[in-house]
């Protein structure tokens, strides 16, 4: 869905509770919802927050909001192609079926370990603990990448090796 500029900015000083011009992460997750009626989990939304705040002072401004907007909307589309059975979560196996889709080829053990650590002990992942897994397994690849400079998934230790070790890290 393209919206205008007039309606961004209308949604945008709504969310801007304090009317500050800047919105933070708090007033953020306030106005999302994970699809289950809940608000999104803080952690994702300062994530999020983090990822678009280009001037680093912890909130978001107008223009910051604009790019923020189309990234939660790129991903809304990409968790309902996942969840195939429109629950409003993805299960294991479409989890596993996303990751793949992604260009990850992970043992069954690891992807039950990244389930088991975003589910919240649901048994599927809502759509805001999805973006945070993905985004930290991005953001772990990239890390990865730097170091495995032939390019063959092993430095010193496997891929899962390390993601396993820093899962346990961040999380």
């Amino acid at each position: 869905m393209v919206m205008d500029t007039n309606s961004l900015r209308h949604i945008f000083s709504r969310v801007d509770a304090d009317k500050s011009g800047s919105i933070s992460a708090n007033e953020l997750q306030t106005s999302l919802s994970n699809g289950l009626g809940t608000p999104l989990n803080i952690r994702t939304v300062q994530l999020m927050v983090a990822m678009f705040d280009r001037d680093m002072n912890g909130t978001i401004n107008f223009n910051e909001f604009l790019g923020l907007f189309k990234y939660v909307q790129d991903w809304q589309t990409c968790f309902r192609r996942y969840d195939r059975d429109n629950s409003g979560s993805i299960d294991l196996n479409e989890f596993s079926n996303a990751l793949i889709s992604f260009g990850y080829h992970l043992s069954p053990q690891f992807v039950n370990l990244m389930m088991r650590r975003f589910d919240r002990n649901r048994g599927s992942i809502a759509f805001d603990d999805f973006i945070y897994a993905c985004v930290c397994l991005q953001t772990l690849t990239r890390e990865f990448s730097r170091y495995d400079c032939r390019g063959i998934g092993h430095t010193v230790f496997s891929f899962e090796q390390f993601l396993t070790s820093a899962f346990a890290v961040i999380i």
